[in-house]
């Protein structure tokens, strides 16, 4: 057989030869929010929400993991119908919305989000970049930018301006996002403080191109997906099915059973999923609950 014949598996199909993948082993499906689940409509289209519906009929638990704040991801929430914990802020706040229990709040310390303050305030930076601290569930802004508007359209949230943001350096924020047009910008500052932050002090990432996320170092998705799994529900990594479309999404790909990612992914996602759905404008993840859930 010559190279150019020979068929390679798929990491799906080395995947699915290598343990007793059964469909109904999946007992918990997590998804991610925008890229994934919305698309440009910032909606749940029809497909999607049947499919979901078709899923937690067959007695799968659905869950929401996103980065968005949990008021504004808590209408996703509700629309799907989940019975679990809401996962927001790359999983530094999880909240019950049916108890309100706060299972779940890992803060970024005083003493870091000062030192980014002062990072993103350079002057070469101050007027690039729009800030935003996220305490208490609310969104904290020095003044409302173009970015931060945009922002608010897409997310349902009204920023609070200000001024200096140093005056709330009283709390700890659940999270801090720099947003900037430019993502090269965003690339560059992200490699910047991965150089200054280990990974033992502070959680860096990147949900879309633009915006460049800072959270406790114990925080991210895949650590959330596990606490809902285990300390939850009492399951394992394999009967657990992700989908997700970025690179915050990249931890709890890596944990799951069955990981999907969006036809939208970076390459650097799509490698290490298990599959590749079709993009979201496409009604990509209700391919996938479909063909691994459904099927």
């Amino acid at each position: 057989m010559t190279l150019a014949s020979r068929k390679f598996m798929t990491p799906l199909e080395n995947y699915l030869r290598s343990t007793d993948y059964q469909p109904e082993n999946i007992k918990l499906l997590v998804l991610d929010i925008d890229g994934t689940i919305a698309g440009q409509s910032n909606t749940l289209s029809n497909p999607v929400k049947e499919v979901i519906a078709a899923v937690q009929a067959k007695g799968i638990q659905v869950a929401i993991a996103t980065g968005r704040m949990y008021c504004s991801a808590l209408r996703f929430h509700q629309e799907i119908g989940s019975m679990l914990p809401l996962v927001a802020y790359q999983g530094a706040w999880i909240q019950d919305p049916h108890s309100h229990k706060i299972h779940r709040h890992l803060p970024v310390s005083r003493e870091i989000a000062q030192q980014l303050l002062e990072y993103f305030e350079q002057p070469d930076l101050r007027s690039l970049l729009s800030v935003h601290f996220y305490i208490n569930d609310q969104l904290y802004v020095r003044e409302i930018t173009q970015e931060t508007q945009s922002y608010q359209q897409r997310c349902g949230v009204t920023p609070i301006p200000v001024g200096d943001l140093r005056q709330l350096l009283d709390h700890e924020p659940t999270k801090i996002l720099a947003l900037c047009d430019d993502a090269n910008l965003i690339q560059q500052l992200l490699a910047n403080l991965r150089r200054i932050y280990n990974p033992t002090e502070l959680y860096l990432t990147t949900s879309v191109a633009t915006f460049l996320e800072a959270a406790n170092t114990h925080v991210n998705k895949g650590n959330a997906v596990r606490y809902l799994a285990e300390e939850i529900l009492g399951l394992e990594s394999h009967n657990v099915m992700t989908i997700g479309d970025n690179f915050n999404d990249v931890e709890m790909l890596g944990y799951a059973g069955i990981s999907v990612a969006m036809g939208d992914a970076p390459p650097e996602v799509q490698a290490i999923a298990h599959w590749v759905a079709p993009s979201v404008e496409l009604d990509g993840a209700a391919v996938a609950m479909e063909k691994f859930l459904l099927s």
